[in-house]
């Protein structure tokens, strides 16, 4: 042990230790030239994939784009979910019946309306004409029923409302 220790103090071994930092020093030296080099060549090549642009530059600005379109469209998500959620209660289903009342009268001049929300809820209008008199009656329509009694025509038209969401019209006999 004390030969090595002699060897730690001696000349030779301060000679050794120098040549080794300076080897050190020179390969430090060339590994950042070398960086220096490929940091170059990486900028270069990114510009030219980029059409001459900075392309880490063009990727920061589309990541920023693309978090304002994600805010868009969370808030066209919440518009549309509030349209539906109030077009579900708008007029979506009509059903109409023409038909002739009364035997005196000519034509189909009566007819049984009904207009339904997405639910079925609603009103039924019959409108009733006579060669003396026209009337209009409203009923109002909840889940396809009324609390009132509903003739055979408003019936007819509740169903015809609720088979189809287009504008239906029908002649009954």
């Amino acid at each position: 042990m004390e030969g090595f220790l002699e060897f730690l103090k001696s000349d030779n071994f301060m000679l050794i230790n120098f040549t080794f930092e300076i080897v050190l020093g020179i390969i430090s030296i060339v590994a950042v030239i070398l960086l220096c080099k490929l940091n170059k060549e990486y900028k270069s090549y990114m510009k030219k994939i980029g059409n001459g642009n900075n392309i880490s530059e063009m990727l920061k600005e589309y990541l920023d784009d693309v978090e304002v379109i994600k805010n868009d469209n969370r808030e066209i998500k919440a518009y549309y979910t509030k349209l539906d959620s109030d077009i579900s209660s708008c007029i979506q289903k009509v059903g109409i019946v023409r038909y002739n009342a009364f035997r005196d009268v000519g034509s189909d001049l009566s007819f049984a309306m009904a207009l339904l929300d997405r639910y079925d809820n609603g009103v039924v209008l019959n409108g009733i004409y006579g060669s003396e008199s026209s009337n209009i009656y409203a009923k109002p329509i909840k889940n396809k029923e009324s609390q009132y009694q509903l003739s055979d025509e408003e019936k007819y038209a509740i169903d015809l409302a609720e088979q189809s969401k287009n504008f239906i019209a029908k002649h009954r006999k």
